[in-house]
């Protein structure tokens, strides 16, 4: 614990970085073409690798205020992707009424990791990266 405790930035960093290849392998090399909600969530993920990437180098300790957000609005979409995907939500208050639907499922690892899922898992961490690296700045303030 103590070593995501002094890392939580660089974590956070390599989290969204993974998480933005991995988007990119997925619809450029594996063939799979992003739903609406997909490209919002994107929209929300891929700017926190440069965000947080330059506060690495900047040495920003306020880092947190301008990614937490992103990241929590990231997160929203990919939880009401993934409520669409497990059918808690009809099908019929989904977004992508053209194109590619929402509820395809492209990939199902242990019969249930998807690619929504790993959204809103890498969001997840995002999250809870940025929270910890916010609480370390204020205990050694």
């Amino acid at each position: 614990m103590q070593c995501i405790k002094k890392h939580a930035l660089y974590l956070a960093w390599a989290v969204s970085l993974a998480a933005m290849f991995g988007s990119l392998y997925f619809s450029n090399v594996r063939g799979f073409p992003p739903c609406v909600l997909c490209w919002y969530q994107r929209i929300f993920m891929y700017p926190l690798v440069f965000i947080l990437g330059i506060a690495i180098l900047k040495k920003d300790a306020k880092v947190y205020r301008y990614a937490l957000p992103l990241a929590v609005i990231g997160w929203l979409i990919a939880a009401y992707h993934n409520l669409l995907y497990w059918k808690i939500i009809p099908d019929s208050l989904a977004p992508c009424v053209t194109g590619v639907s929402c509820t395809t499922k492209y990939i199902e690892w242990f019969g249930f990791v998807t690619i929504p899922f790993l959204s809103f898992l890498a969001f997840t961490a995002v999250i809870l990266l940025m929270y910890r690296y916010k609480k370390n700045f204020y205990e050694n303030k």
